[in-house]
């Protein structure tokens, strides 16, 4: 099968969050079995002097290509879109007297035009007009038989009128809907008015998803259900009766990276591990460290909470000034974080699907207490539990204590997680999931029509 996997979020290294982790596993699951290019977009303003517009570079220029090359895929790599490179070039020191007033009234006018257009900020900052003009190309001369957006922020490149040629999916690592509506709810929103400004153009957006997609890929059954539901409308009914169109295919973890632990190191430390500098990370350790950590430590004085992950934002950094918190930053490897720690905290408030996080954790074999946000999708209330949930400050406390009150039971808890993720959520395992997804086309996909 020939397959063309569309990424405009560089998916190395595998460890800058969830959409990279899952779409380079993905990758080199499929290139191993079938003719693959990734088609990808760079990040660094850097690397925008060595890369042509639609060029496709030797892979000696950068160690991460010759890496993504090294999984047997071809890699196409396009800069980012115009305004994106210029954001990337310009510094403060550039600025002269009236460049605030323009710059303010030039955003005023691309968030017309997203509106006009129906295409969110975001994606039109990033989007690449070689990227595209090489897709339609392709397409126009069947160049390949399945095209993947491994995000919605891809599916811009994607025309309806490319279903009477090729199979397209979407693997759907998030809903950007989804998770605009859960922070104003919940008043995280870093800027709730430009959020709700942006937001029914999120919504067109997503909703023509249906048009453009012969399978909709989602991480769990929950996933699947708020996206079915958020299709409304004259389509819901059809979108509803079709059960293939939205499939379940599970995230997964790399055993090799994440080896469980030989013993229970005891003690007082907890962990949370998770890039810092993503809004639903940092609301999580701000709202652990500020309500729930001072109840922990009334009971426990000498009790630690460590915050590893890679770029900090600054309201991670200030929890560095309560007691008991320490701001690792980046770490060499989170795995040997993980194993040294009593219990690990995942105290999410937002996001949906299966999360790289918990499934690390559970690799490894630290006993979990988690809210409903980071266990979603996992059978954690079997039989024998796997983990333990927490959603308020009192639920955590009391959790918490039940682990560092009982060695048993975090040996338990350790020894099932483990077990599940190696029986069930390996990439192999998922990779052949997400093959069979691509492979089967839905038999009542939505046809286009001119």
């Amino acid at each position: 099968m020939r397959i063309v996997m569309l990424s405009s979020t560089f998916p190395y290294p595998p460890t800058r969050g969830g959409t990279e982790v899952r779409t380079f596993h993905l990758l080199r699951w499929l290139a191993q079995r079938h003719e693959v290019t990734l088609l990808t977009q760079r990040v660094n303003a850097t690397d925008l002097e060595v890369l042509a517009e639609g060029a496709e570079p030797p892979m000696s220029v950068d160690a991460d290509l010759a890496a993504l090359a090294a999984t047997g895929a071809r890699v196409v790599c396009f800069p980012l879109g115009r305004l994106a490179k210029q954001s990337l070039r310009e510094s403060p020191q550039d600025a002269f007297p009236g460049d605030s007033f323009r710059n303010s009234l030039g955003k005023l006018v691309r968030l017309g035009r997203s509106h006009l257009w129906g295409i969110p900020p975001n994606v039109a900052f990033r989007h690449s007009p070689a990227l595209q003009a090489w897709v339609d190309d392709a397409v126009q001369q069947r160049r390949f038989d399945v095209l993947t957006c491994e995000h919605g922020a891809n599916a811009v490149y994607v025309r309806p009128a490319f279903q009477r040629r090729v199979r397209t999916v979407l693997n759907a690592h998030s809903f950007a809907v989804g998770w605009m509506r859960a922070e104003l709810a919940l008043g995280v929103s870093a800027n709730p008015w430009r959020d709700r400004l942006y937001l029914p153009t999120i919504e067109r957006y997503e909703r023509r998803f249906r048009q453009q997609f012969s399978r909709v890929v989602v991480t769990t059954a929950e996933d699947r259900r708020q996206f079915l539901d958020f299709l409304s409308g004259p389509d819901s009914a059809a979108a509803n009766a079709d059960p293939d169109w939205v499939q379940v295919v599970p995230n997964g973890i790399d055993l090799a990276a994440f080896l469980p632990r030989a013993a229970d190191p005891g003690g007082y430390r907890l962990v949370f591990a998770g890039a810092m500098d993503a809004p639903h990370n940092i609301d999580a350790v701000c709202f652990f460290a500020e309500a729930v950590l001072p109840l922990v430590r009334s009971r426990y004085s000498e009790v630690t909470f460590c915050i590893a992950g890679a770029r900090p934002a600054a309201a991670v950094r200030a929890l560095a000034q309560h007691p008991g918190v320490q701001v690792m930053g980046a770490v060499a490897e989170m795995g040997a974080v993980l194993r040294e720690a009593t219990v690990c905290v995942l105290p999410l408030r937002l996001g949906f699907g299966i999360k790289n996080k918990t499934l690390e954790a559970m690799a490894v074999g630290v006993p979990i207490v988690g809210s409903d946000r980071a266990l979603e999708g996992l059978p954690i209330e079997a039989a024998e539990p796997l983990a333990l949930r927490a959603n308020t400050p009192t639920e955590y406390a009391g959790a918490i204590a039940r682990l560092f009150d009982s060695p048993t039971l975090r040996q338990q808890l350790s020894q099932r997680a483990r077990a599940l993720v190696e029986a069930h959520y390996t990439w192999e395992t998922v990779g052949q999931q997400y093959e069979r997804a691509l492979m089967e086309p839905s038999p009542v996909a939505k046809p286009w029509h001119p």
